[in-house]
């Protein structure tokens, strides 16, 4: 048995490929059977899983680790090892032991120094459409900065907060050191 479903649509529509039934002059009945109804809706059902879903875009990378040093998203925690991506919301710490050298898109250097505990909160690189952020904290530790293209396109775009202020970053090269 096979199981259909009635549809109106105007006889113009362009639907020759399906079993039509002529009603009147505007209007056709489309007859649609229950497997086209069942891939069509599993097509829906998969391309909205798809975007629910979406993985972070990775904005940079781990260039160096030793030690202790290790990044977090989203809850889990892996060892820092060269080539690791980085997302917006990766939280990367250091042990006592511990180094770690991150580079982004944009060419920013970032250097972590033992007992270091740093955030990415924002990140936008765009050029061509003048979309440019870096946001990022640093709770303890020590922190060499290097301004990439970001920090040399729009300067007011790259803020380094501390527990006590944000740097705005007006120069291409500086250390921070925040105490715990």
């Amino acid at each position: 048995m096979i199981a259909a479903f009635m549809l109106n649509v105007p006889a113009t529509s362009g639907l020759s490929h399906l079993r039509l039934r002529k009603i009147n002059r505007e209007k056709t009945t489309v007859f649609i059977p229950q497997k086209i109804l069942f891939w069509l809706f599993a097509c829906l059902i998969f391309s909205a899983a798809s975007h629910a879903e979406e993985p972070k875009a990775v904005i940079g990378y781990v260039m160096k680790a030793e030690g202790e040093a290790f990044v977090t998203l989203d809850g889990i925690t892996q060892p820092a090892v060269i080539g690791l991506p980085l997302q917006v919301g990766s939280s990367l710490n250091t042990g006592t032991e511990g180094s770690m050298g991150v580079t982004l898109a944009d060419n920013t250097v970032m250097s972590f120094g033992p007992n270091t505990e740093v955030s990415l909160d924002a990140f936008l690189y765009n050029p061509d459409q003048g979309d440019l952020k870096l946001s990022t904290r640093i709770s303890r530790g020590t922190l060499n900065f290097i301004s990439g293209v970001i920090a040399k396109l729009k300067p007011e775009a790259v803020e380094i907060n501390t527990p006590t202020g944000t740097i705005g970053v007006r120069g291409t090269h500086f250390l921070v050191k925040v105490d715990s």
